[in-house]
Formats: structure tokens, C-alpha cells, sequence
């Protein structure tokens, strides 16, 4: 299972959320997303403690805490699912190439 923290501060690192969350467990890996354009943070992030018990736990003691200045949401992450295939490239256009 993994946590996921949403509403992050942009300058939230993977250094504080291991700090946050090893008060409730062993982390095992930290997660933040950043924009593939700009290289920032996405403003949410996952944790994987190293059992089931501890990310409970965890969850339960942080989900609408402050934290960074930002009231953060945390609860389990849902996995990811599918991206839709919205279409095929080229098309358009009026003009025949024949």
C-alpha cells in the first residue's frame, strides 16, 4: 500500500515527508511528482511506510493537519488508472495529398 499527501507546499521535499512519516513508521520510499515542463513540485506527493499498520496510523494522525502552512490530505493512494486515449494524431485539415 502507499499514502498519498495532497495540498503539499511547493517546497515540501522528500527529506521533510521522511521526517513527518518516521514518526509513524519505517519509510520505505518517498514520491514527489514534479511538471515535466517546469520541473516543479505537483503540490502532492506518496509515501510508502513498511507495513500496513503504520500507514494507518499515519493516515489517521495527518489527514487535515497543518502542515507547511497548508491544511494536507492524506489517505490511501487508489491506483492509478488508465488514460484514456483521446483521439490519434494527424487528422485535420482540409487539403487532400493526393
Amino acid at each position: 500500500m502507499s499514502i498519498y499527501i495532497g495540498n503539499l507546499s511547493f517546497d515540501a521535499t522528500e527529506a521533510d515527508l521522511t521526517e513527518v512519516f518516521a514518526e509513524y513508521g519505517t519509510v520505505k520510499r518517498v514520491q514527489l511528482p514534479t511538471d515535466r515542463e517546469t520541473g516543479r513540485m505537483r503540490g502532492f506527493g506518496f509515501v510508502e511506510l513498511s507495513s500496513d499498520a503504520e500507514e494507518e496510523k499515519a493516515i489517521e494522525a495527518l489527514d487535515g493537519a497543518e502542515w507547511m502552512g497548508r491544511e494536507i490530505r492524506v489517505n490511501k493512494a487508489k491506483p492509478r488508472e488508465p488514460r484514456g486515449g483521446g483521439g490519434s494524431f494527424g487528422g485535420g485539415g482540409g487539403r487532400g495529398r493526393y
